[in-house]
């Protein structure tokens, strides 16, 4: 695999955006001449960036011999939101990147059924938030995804002033116990949507109650859970188990053991 990193300007967010790009190598894939190449966006969590998952897992060996792009963006901690101090995440990555990277990648898709988009933590909850809002993404997957925010009260929240920035005032961030659910209404529900979250882990019941209140809306959502904790250990376990549910040919590395 090819691994780019490209830094452009972003009119929407006013600066330098970066973002890293898995593109599949010609020598690797069975159709080196497809100029509909599918791509999977793919999130990063709190703390993280554009970087996180190419140093935290083995995704680029992953998808070596897979006809597959993947793009990895950075919102910083954002959410994948327009945020209440101004900056646009959510329209420079739904709006603007793709349009960037279709003149980078000419061979890049551009049809819903070969678009999909994933993410662990806060990604994941950005993943089923783009998904829902924009319906342009034929498949979405969460991985520990914070889907809800059931529980969270003012006593827990460190930094008051950081999530009021991000989601409004603190009465306003209490009072949506599944945040989605608002996202659910601009949905034409064609999106197949895929969730996994570790048993141990903090925000498991969260998961739940999201996950019950999607489908109660209709939505086709698959969901599983197993031992595991919020921890990078279990998501690039996960990750593999996503890329067999995308409707993609992905080719498994083989392994003697």
């Amino acid at each position: 695999m090819a691994v780019f990193n490209i830094e452009y300007r972003s009119d929407i967010l006013d600066l330098e955006y970066p973002v890293n790009v898995i593109y599949p190598d010609l020598s690797r894939v069975d159709n080196p001449d497809d100029k509909d190449i599918p791509v999977l966006y793919l999130l990063h969590g709190m703390g993280g960036n554009h970087n996180s998952w190419l140093k935290r897992t083995r995704l680029e060996r992953l998808v070596r011999s897979t006809n597959l792009i993947i793009v990895l963006p950075n919102v910083n901690n954002g959410w994948y939101t327009n945020t209440k101090y101004g900056y646009r995440y959510f329209d420079a990555l739904t709006a603007e990147l793709p349009k960037v990277l279709q003149r980078f990648f000419p061979n890049m898709t551009k049809k819903r059924e070969k678009t999909f988009i994933a993410g662990l933590s806060m990604g994941g909850y950005g993943a089923f938030k783009i998904a829902l809002e924009t319906n342009h993404f034929s498949h979405a997957a969460s991985l520990s995804g914070a889907l809800s925010f059931d529980g969270m009260l003012t006593e827990g929240l460190e930094n008051q002033a950081y999530w009021e920035g991000i989601f409004g005032s603190i009465e306003q961030f209490q009072n949506q116990a599944t945040p989605l659910l608002d996202s659910a209404l601009l949905s034409d529900k064609q999106t197949k949507f895929w969730a996994w979250c570790g048993e141990q882990d903090y925000i498991f019941e969260q998961n739940n109650l999201a996950v019950k209140a999607l489908k109660a809306k209709g939505f086709d959502l698959e969901y599983s859970t197993s031992p595991g904790t919020h921890d990078w250990y279990y998501w690039e376990k996960k990750i593999e188990s996503v890329l067999k549910w995308l409707p993609v040919d992905f080719q498994e590395e083989e392994r003697l053991s």
